[in-house]
């Protein structure tokens, strides 16, 4: 049986996708780095802050605010990056396929002369 947050989920579902405990542990992960990586990166800036304080003095609370919106967006982009290396995971289990992030370059297509004119059924030429 595999627990998805508080809930157990069907074996039936298990049976169906094999790889679903791998990718909530995938999951769990992701989350749990993010959240580590706010919890560090506020401390870090905090403290690197209040050393600055001391040749620049500001208020604490832009102290505060900046080591929390910055972690934030810190925490957001390796949350996003563990969960795309988790869907890669989840379809590689899935269809055995590893997904590919890198889309080829499309190159520009240029139109093509038509070789004859469509005809409208009442005989008008569009161009």
């Amino acid at each position: 049986m595999v627990n998805l947050g508080l809930t157990k989920v069907d074996d039936a579902v298990v049976a169906k996708h094999p790889g679903l405990q791998q990718y909530a542990a995938c999951q769990s992960y992701a989350f749990m780095k993010g959240t580590a990586s706010f919890i560090l990166g506020t401390a870090g800036l905090f403290f690197a802050q209040r050393v600055l304080q001391k040749r620049i003095p500001y208020p604490l609370q832009w102290n505060l605010l900046v080591s929390i919106v910055s972690s934030s967006v810190f925490s957001y982009s390796v949350t996003r990056w563990e969960t795309m290396k988790c869907s890669d995971l989840w379809l590689f289990l899935e269809t055995g396929n590893v997904p590919d992030r890198n889309s080829p370059k499309e190159e520009p297509q240029t139109p093509a002369a038509p070789a004859d004119p469509k005809v409208t059924r009442y005989g008008d030429v569009i161009e």
